[in-house]
């Protein structure tokens, strides 16, 4: 990008943008992982109610890059300059970075994603089900397809769940239905089975018995219903923190060129997640 991004003389800014945000183990992943690379720098949550406002306020305080969630992966796209393609395909951007001229958009969830799934088996030619409809169920089927694999959507909202599945040459079936489906590998992509309701799973048990790998987008509990179940049948369960870590070291390489650590990342994400169980 023409500069050198780990420069030590000034503080580097990175924030999170999201409402709400105060949950999120972002920064402390984050500035985790810019105290083990010697990076000069801060990463910040902010509670955006002015979205286009809190883009200006990018350049304004020359923040190197910004982490975006909910519920303005979508709506930040036209406030920005440039579009990674992968960014525009799934439709949502996850990832600012700021070279100084251009604030550029990414989306590292599927990324996240794939690198998941990769620890344990391989995505091509296997068939995958996913739950859900929203901005997490888009990146998942996007990683699946880009690896070549199948992907199969199911949801409750029908209209949401067919044009996803349409606008990425995938089939859906109604959750109501589910009995009818099978695969490879099930993903949650539904916020269910997180804490608090952590008694929730996204479908009924016996089904979780028709897949020899079940994976969960929730990464707070590390180990959902969902994952326990799976295995209790045998199955190889992946958890959400996988995910999770791994978005983030995308993010990192993007803002700062550098390898990130992400063991350290993960055990910081970890230790937090247990001392809550608590």
């Amino acid at each position: 990008m023409g500069e050198d991004k780990t420069n030590m003389k000034d503080s580097l800014i990175f924030a999170l943008f999201g409402n709400p945000v105060r949950q999120s183990l972002s920064p402390r992943m984050h500035n985790q992982a810019l105290r083990i690379l010697g990076i000069n720098g801060h990463y910040i949550p902010v509670l955006v109610n002015d979205l286009a406002g809190a883009v200006a306020a990018i350049r304004a305080l020359n923040s190197r890059g910004v982490s975006v969630t909910i519920p303005f992966k979508e709506a930040v796209l036209p406030l920005l300059d440039e579009i990674d393609d992968d960014a525009r395909h799934i439709g949502s951007v996850n990832t600012i970075v700021n070279d100084g001229k251009k604030l550029k958009g990414f989306n590292t969830d599927w990324k996240g994603v794939e690198a998941a799934l990769n620890k344990k088996m391989q995505i091509a030619g296997k068939t995958f089900v996913l739950i859900g409809a929203g901005g997490t169920t888009r990146a998942a089927v996007y990683a699946v397809k880009k690896n070549g694999g199948e992907a199969i959507v199911s949801s409750r909202n029908r209209e949401k769940g067919r044009a996803l599945a349409a606008e990425f040459d995938s089939d859906w079936v109604s959750l109501a239905d589910i009995s009818q489906i099978e695969g490879d590998c099930l993903i949650n992509t539904t916020p269910l089975g997180m804490t608090p309701d952590v008694e929730e799973m996204p479908v009924p048990e016996r089904f979780i018995q028709r897949f020899n790998y079940v994976m969960d987008a929730v990464y707070n509990p590390p180990e959902t219903l969902l994952l326990q179940k799976a295995g209790e049948t045998g199955a190889v369960a992946i958890s959400g923190v996988e995910m999770f870590v791994a978005q983030g070291g995308e993010q990192l390489r993007l803002w700062t060129d550098m390898e990130p650590p992400l063991r350290s990342m993960k055990a910081v994400v970890l230790s937090v997640l247990k001392k809550r169980v608590r």
